[in-house]
C-alpha cells in the first residue's frame, strides 16, 4: 500500500516528529551529550520505521517536498544575515587562521571522498556527499545538495549525505574531548582566561516581539526572493546550491546596515532560522529511503573511517600547533573536531566539556561561533562548488 502526503500533512508529521525528538533528547543522556538535534532523532526514528514497513511490504509513504526546500532556503538566508564583517574585524587574525584551517580540511575531505568514491567505481559527486557536504555542512547542506545532485543524475545522493552527516555528529562529539584532554595532560596546559569575556558583540533587543518576528520574516523572504535572480544569472555557467543567492543578498543587507548603523533584529532572525532548520531537518530525515543505502554500505564505511582518521591527524598535529600549542589551542582543537565532523553546536559542546574541567577559554569561545556560525558555510559552499564544476558529469 502507498500513502501520499501533501505539503501540509508532510509538515504536520515533521512537527510531530520534532516534538518526539525533543522528548527523547531531553530524556536520553547520550543524545544530549552528543548534541544530536531533536529533528534528526525524530526524523531518523520515522525513517527506520518506514524502512521496516517498506521491507515487510506493509506501507510505503510518499511526501511533498515543497515546504522542505522553502524552509531550507530560509535557514541559509538567516545564516547570511549573521555574517557581519564588523564582528570579524574584532579578532581578524585568529579568526581568519582558524577559518583557513577549516577550509583546508574541507578540501582534504572532498579529495578523500572523490578519490575513494572513484576507486570504488562510484560517481565522484557521490564522493562529495561523503566529504565536506555532510561533515562540515551537516544535515542542512546535505539536504540542500543531495536533491540537487539527484536531479543531476546522482542516485541516492541525499540519503548518503544525510547518513554521513548523522555519523559525523556522533564522531565529532566523541573525538573532540579526548583529543583536547590528551594535549592538556601531555603539555601540562592551563587556562589563562579570566571570567567570561564581555564581548562587544551586539546584545541589543534581547526580547523577541511580534514586531521583530514580522520584520525578520520579511527580511528572510525579501532576501530569498532577490537571491533567486542571482541563481538565475549563474545558471548554466557554474553550479550553485539553491540557497546561495539568498545567502549573498542577506550578507549584503547585513553589512550595508552595519555601515549605515541600522539595527537589524539579528536575534529574532536567528530564532526564525533555527525554527526553519528544525522543520527542514525533520522533513529531510523522515523522507529518507534507508533501503537505498544497502548497495553503498562498504564504500561508506571505508570512506568515513578514512575521514575520521584524517580529521584526528589534522586537528591533533596541525590545528593545535598553528593555533598556538597552548590551552586555548587545545580547546580550539576540540571544537575543530566538533564542527569539522558535525556542526557548530557540537564544537561548543566539546569546548564546554573541556572548560568545565580545566577553566575558561575566552579566545576560543570568541573564535568558534564566528567561524562556525557565520563564515564556514560560505567557504564550504565555495569548495564544494569548485569540486563540482571540475568533476566530470
Amino acid at each position: 500500500m502507498e500513502i501520499t502526503l501533501d505539503m501540509f500533512q508532510t509538515a504536520g508529521l515533521a512537527l510531530a516528529l520534532l516534538l518526539v525528538g525533543q522528548f527523547l533528547v531531553n530524556h536520553i543522556d547520550f543524545l544530549k551529550r552528543c548534541c544530536i538535534p531533536a529533528p534528526v532523532v525524530g526524523g531518523l526514528l520515522f525513517a527506520i520505521l518506514h524502512l521496516i514497513t517498506h521491507q515487510m511490504g506493509i506501507v510505503t509513504f510518499n511526501f511533498d517536498g515543497v515546504l522542505k526546500n522553502a524552509f531550507m532556503i530560509w535557514f541559509f538566508t538567516s545564516v547570511g544575515f549573521g555574517a557581519s564583517f564588523k564582528v570579524l574585524r574584532k579578532g581578524v587574525v585568529p579568526i581568519l587562521t582558524f577559518l583557513a584551517l577549516a577550509t583546508i580540511m574541507m578540501v582534504i575531505q572532498d579529495g578523500i571522498g572523490v578519490g575513494l568514491a572513484s576507486a570504488f567505481g562510484l560517481d565522484g559527486r557521490l564522493g562529495l556527499c561523503m566529504g565536506s557536504i555532510p561533515l562540515v555542512g551537516g544535515h542542512g547542506t546535505s539536504g540542500s545538495f543531495g536533491p540537487q545532485f539527484e536531479a543531476a543524475g546522482v542516485a541516492r545522493a541525499e540519503v548518503v549525505a544525510i547518513a554521513c552527516a548523522t555519523y559525523g555528529l556522533v564522531a565529532g562529539s566523541l573525538m573532540g574531548g579526548p583529543v583536547a584532554k590528551a594535549k592538556i595532560k601531555k603539555y601540562n596546559l592551563h587556562s589563562e582566561g579570566t571570567v567570561q569575556t564581555e564581548e562587544e558583540v551586539e546584545t541589543k533587543g534581547s526580547s523577541i516581539t511580534s514586531e521583530k518576528m514580522v520584520t525578520s520574516f520579511a527580511l528572510l523572504l525579501i532576501a530569498a526572493g532577490v537571491g533567486t535572480y542571482i541563481n538565475m544569472y549563474f545558471e548554466g555557467k557554474i553550479t550553485l546550491p539553491t540557497y546561495m543567492g539568498a545567502m549573498i543578498v542577506a550578507l549584503i543587507i547585513r553589512n550595508v546596515c552595519d555601515v549605515a548603523h541600522v539595527e537589524l533584529p539579528t536575534e529574532t532572525i536567528d530564532a526564525c532560522g533555527n525554527v526553519c532548520l528544525s522543520i527542514f531537518l525533520a522533513v529531510a530525515l523522515m523522507t529518507l529511503k534507508l533501503w537505498e543505502l544497502a548497495a553503498l554500505a562498504l564504500p561508506m564505511i571505508v570512506i568515513l573511517a578514512v575521514q575520521t582518521v584524517a580529521m584526528f591527524l589534522f586537528a591533533s598535529f596541525i590545528v593545535f600547533r598553528i593555533m598556538g600549542r597552548n590551552y586555548e589551542a587545545a580547546c580550539l582543537t576540540s571544537a575543530f573536531c566538533g564542527f569539522g565532523m558535525g556542526a557548530t553546536p557540537n564544537a561548543m559542546a566539546n569546548m564546554q566539556s573541556i572548560t568545565r574541567q580545566y577553566g575558561p577559554a575566552p579566545v576560543a569561545y570568541f573564535i568558534v561561533p564566528i567561524v562556525g556560525g557565520m563564515f564556514v558555510d560560505f567557504t564550504n559552499t565555495a569548495v564544494i562548488t569548485t569540486f563540482l564544476n571540475v568533476l566530470p558529469k
